[in-house]
């Protein structure tokens, strides 16, 4: 059953793929204008700035979004969150590698199998309850799963990938 559901994830993915947005410019990735929130390197082929990714805050908003309401360990009562869902960033990227590292502000570290993200979780959420949010909040960047909505999403590996304060990916072999 899991790898049906995998199967079916990547076929999701793989169909979202063609959607063009606002952020790429035929197969190249625009500067950013802004403050740059995000960083992503390693096995990719869309890039801006040498062999990296570079994101403002402006060209994250332009890619398709996903949207959920639910607690979390971190905050209280339920909070709607909104962000572009790590897999699509991903398959805009071009990726070649299965593994991303993602890393926070202050160097924390989580690891992802590329070939269990889902087409629309997690997500890095730029926006909480339709807000930005500040660095004290988490911000500007949290990836976030909808933690309320299975057990799967309740789990101390899920809990630790859930980086708040991300400012870089790294796409590995």
């Amino acid at each position: 059953m899991r790898k049906l559901r995998r199967a079916i994830s990547a076929l999701i993915v793989g169909l979202m793929l063609p959607l063009t947005t606002a952020a790429l410019a035929e197969g190249a990735l625009v500067e950013p204008t802004g403050r740059v929130v995000l960083t992503v390197s390693g096995k990719i082929s869309v890039t801006n700035s040498g062999d990296t990714a570079r994101f403002d805050m402006e060209m994250l908003r332009a890619l398709p979004a996903q949207s959920f309401s639910t607690t979390t360990l971190w905050t209280e009562g339920v909070h709607e969150f909104t962000g572009v869902p790590l897999a699509v960033l991903l398959q805009e990227l071009g990726i070649s590698g299965s593994t991303v590292d993602a890393w926070a502000i202050n160097d924390y570290l989580a690891e992802f199998d590329v070939s269990e993200l889902e087409p629309n979780v997690p997500i890095i959420a730029y926006a909480m309850d339709g807000q930005p949010m500040p660095r004290r909040d988490k911000g500007p960047l949290w990836i976030v799963y909808p933690y309320d909505s299975s057990d799967h999403y309740r789990t101390e590996v899920v809990y630790s990938r859930s980086v708040w304060q991300l400012d870089r990916l790294d796409v590995l072999e």
